[in-house]
């Protein structure tokens, strides 16, 4: 068989686990680990798998018993497991009294990571100087995956979302004994609480038309209705497949990828004023003022040849960059960038870059999909609201 190779910063690594928070996620993740333990040490203790034939078997399992475990990060419930003698006693209670979060931490997060077996045991003992079978991380990631994978297929009937983020990043996969790059698509819908959702992610061979259409199918089939404005940049593939896809919705091309585009094409030096007033285009609370702004823009560098590109960009990208000016004022400062995806994919990035190059595409997904499940749980626990109906404390002028 292949031996496939993880390339993995251990230092890295451990610091990432160390200095990690642990929410109601990890938690979850615990329990899961904990009782994974517990049930391969009754494995061993019985001798015998389970519903296996074994003449060298010496007792038989009885079910569970529910035991409350207090850890550094809070209570968890355990159940743990009972042979019919009686006899069978975890050690997990004494053995793991001395380990505080960096045990969870190291196994849940190097599980969702993909890193392989013998390395996360490998981890384990560096972090708390015990040792994990393969057997037993390998029956945890089968436990976390069916958890990845009902977040990504959940269906989307239960609310209706007026607003939804697009974008892409890209990750390094290895694949055919090369490492490829592979675009990773993530969807953020805002319901009609104005709270968001992570409503859907997948990791595709490439950015394109064909490949976002897919994306958005999967969307519709799980029960996405037309949104009133999709938020995006303007990669042609992506434009093309959500003027196909939803007919009726309205596209916000993002402001922020628009004025690098055009600032890009200004010059250099001298153009202090310039860029202040282009970037005020995009920043007007009514249509008129972005109009007028633009005339005034126009004016003052018409005469001048180094901004003919500038101005070529200005012109196609103006009705698309000013769609949120049909939405209420006070939701303006969200709807216009796609900075809330932006800040979503440093946080993938973050814990991407201790895996350096993912050994598969699943192991990406499972990592990815821990990722957004997280925080996803954490905006379904809070009462922000994304999009207020007061100005509350944002300042619509500022750079969002």
């Amino acid at each position: 068989m292949t031996q496939l190779n993880f390339n993995i910063n251990m230092d890295e690594l451990t610091e990432a686990v160390l200095k990690s928070d642990l929410n109601h996620t990890m938690k979850s993740l615990a329990v899961l680990i904990f009782n994974a333990y517990m049930e391969a040490e009754r494995d061993g203790y019985i001798n015998a798998g389970k519903y296996e034939r074994n003449n060298n078997r010496i007792d038989y399992r009885n079910g569970y018993y529910t035991r409350d475990y207090t850890l550094s990060i809070g209570k968890i419930e355990l159940q743990v497991p009972r042979t019919r003698s009686g006899e069978f006693s975890t050690a997990l209670f004494e053995k793991y009294t001395r380990m505080d979060q960096a045990f969870v931490l190291s196994m849940a997060e190097a599980v969702v990571n993909g890193v392989s077996t013998r390395k996360v045991s490998n981890i384990v003992e560096q972090l708390c100087g015990e040792t994990v079978s393969k057997s037993f991380v390998s029956n945890t990631m089968e436990r976390l995956d069916p958890k990845i994978d009902a977040f990504k297929g959940r269906s989307l009937t239960m609310s209706q979302y007026r607003y939804v983020y697009v974008d892409a990043m890209y990750i390094k996969v290895r694949e055919n004994h090369k490492v490829v790059s592979k675009a990773v698509y993530i969807a953020q819908g805002v319901n009609e609480l104005n709270k968001r959702e992570i409503i859907g992610f997948k990791v595709s061979d490439q950015e394109s038309k064909s490949a976002w259409q897919a994306f958005f199918k999967d969307l519709r089939a799980r029960g996405l209705t037309t949104p009133k404005l999709i938020i995006s940049d303007a990669h042609e593939g992506l434009k093309n497949a959500i003027s196909e896809e939803f007919v009726g919705s309205s596209w916000q091309r993002c402001t922020v990828h628009l004025l690098r585009n055009i600032i890009e094409k200004m010059p250099k030096k001298n153009s202090v004023e310039e860029r202040q007033l282009v970037r005020k285009i995009f920043r007007s609370r009514t249509l008129q003022e972005a109009k007028e702004r633009r005339v005034e823009f126009e004016s003052l560098v018409k005469d001048n040849h180094r901004y003919k590109e500038a101005l070529k960009t200005l012109d196609g990208g103006f009705e698309d960059g000013l769609q949120y000016l049909n939405e209420p004022e006070p939701y303006h400062v969200n709807l216009r960038t796609t900075n809330s995806l932006e800040r979503i994919n440093r946080e993938i990035r973050r814990r991407e870059k201790v895996v350096s190059i993912f050994p598969n595409n699943h192991s990406a997904e499972r990592l990815i999909g821990a990722i957004l499940l997280d925080i996803h749980s954490n905006w379904e626990k809070s009462n922000h609201k994304y999009l207020r109906d007061d100005y509350g404390r944002y300042d619509l002028t500022r750079n969002n």
